[in-house]
């Protein structure tokens, strides 16, 4: 996520909702919610902990309390997304999310039975384009044992979710890192070690979880230079990965954030991906704005069939950034959850086959 959207967060609300909304769930048969879940759809839910601590309540569509990984599975969602800090603080909006909370959301959500994905965003608190803050336990330490600190810490986070019986599917090595990550040291202004890092979080998650695949992750994913740029280089310095992570925010595309304007452009984008560099490719990060449920219904419908129809089955599907997380709470703009406590319309497009 770009820091925008993270400043948004800082100052939150507690506020209690009753149901009231009127608008009548989705008429979807029993076949289509209990289907494999072999295509991605997912919600990004790291504030989870943090919004049921304060008390906040969840409602379905019929305006009944229930548990929020209830209402993300009758929606269609079968993946969560989970982010992990070193050292986090105890904010609510932007701490939390410890190795521990880490692994207690993991095992629940599998209870659930979704799939998980871990990403390591390498710092104490968000790591986005606009700030890749080295943790604070590792400040002053040289290269090497900077390489040294990536491989413990990746490989005492996946030994915990091992303990626990989890297996992520899938496993970031950084989040949103056009720029590179854990500055200076790994700015793309000196790849070769970038790569090294990249790589040293690699080999502890495959030393773990051999059947992990390891995403690595851009945002603007309908900016064609900016990936190949991106990967090109990461391919001349030897970085290993096995899926290319992509977020797409039109509500942050400067000009243009009618998603009709950039859809194809991202649908290009992955489709060049795809030839270049052989991986496979998911959007791991989407939104829309909470005004506009339409518009957000329509974006998620039409970027889930783009993703769908990419070549040899290489799309993964496609996963919402905190849909649950209420602007009434998070001051975000973006989420899929309305003012009453339910999930909106938008949330309706997972249902979508």
């Amino acid at each position: 996520m770009k820091a925008a959207i993270r400043l948004l967060a800082l100052s939150v609300g507690l506020s209690f909702f009753m149901p009231g909304c009127t608008r009548q769930a989705p008429s979807v048969s029993t076949q289509q919610r209990t289907r494999t879940p072999d295509f991605v759809k997912g919600a990004d839910i790291g504030w989870l902990p943090q919004m049921e601590a304060t008390g906040y309540r969840f409602y379905n569509d019929q305006g009944v309390q229930q548990d929020c990984f209830q209402i993300l599975k009758d929606h269609g969602i079968n993946t969560v997304r989970l982010r992990t800090w070193v050292n986090p603080s105890n904010d609510p909006a932007s701490g939390h999310c410890s190795k521990e909370e880490t692994v207690a959301l993991a095992v629940r959500a599998q209870k659930w039975g979704m799939r998980v994905m871990l990403n390591f965003h390498y710092s104490d608190s968000w790591a986005d384009p606009g700030k890749q803050v080295k943790p604070a336990a590792w400040q002053g330490h040289d290269f090497p044992t900077l390489l040294n600190d990536v491989y413990t810490y990746t490989h005492d986070v996946m030994t915990a979710l091992k303990v626990a019986g989890i297996t992520p599917e899938w496993v970031q090595v950084g989040n949103e890192t056009p720029g590179g990550m854990i500055y200076p040291e790994g700015s793309t202004a000196n790849w070769p070690q970038l790569a090294q890092l990249i790589n040293r979080g690699y080999d502890a998650i495959k030393a773990v979880s051999p059947a992990s695949k390891v995403i690595l992750h851009l945002d603007q994913g309908n900016n064609r230079e900016r990936f190949k740029t991106w990967f090109d280089n990461a391919r001349a310095h030897g970085a290993k990965y096995d899926v290319i992570g992509l977020s797409y925010y039109p509500y942050w595309l400067k000009g243009n954030p009618d998603y009709t304007l950039s859809i194809n452009d991202l649908d290009a984008n992955m489709r060049a991906l795809i030839q270049d560099y052989g991986k496979e490719v998911m959007v791991v990060e989407v939104g829309g704005e909470d005004t506009k449920v339409q518009n957000t219904y329509d974006m998620l419908v039409a970027v889930q069939r783009k993703v769908r129809a990419l070549p040899s089955g290489k799309g993964l599907g496609v996963i919402y950034w905190e849909p649950q997380g209420a602007r009434s709470w998070s001051k975000y703009p973006l989420s899929a959850w309305g003012n009453d406590g339910r999930p909106t319309k938008a949330m309706d497009a997972f249902l979508v086959e």
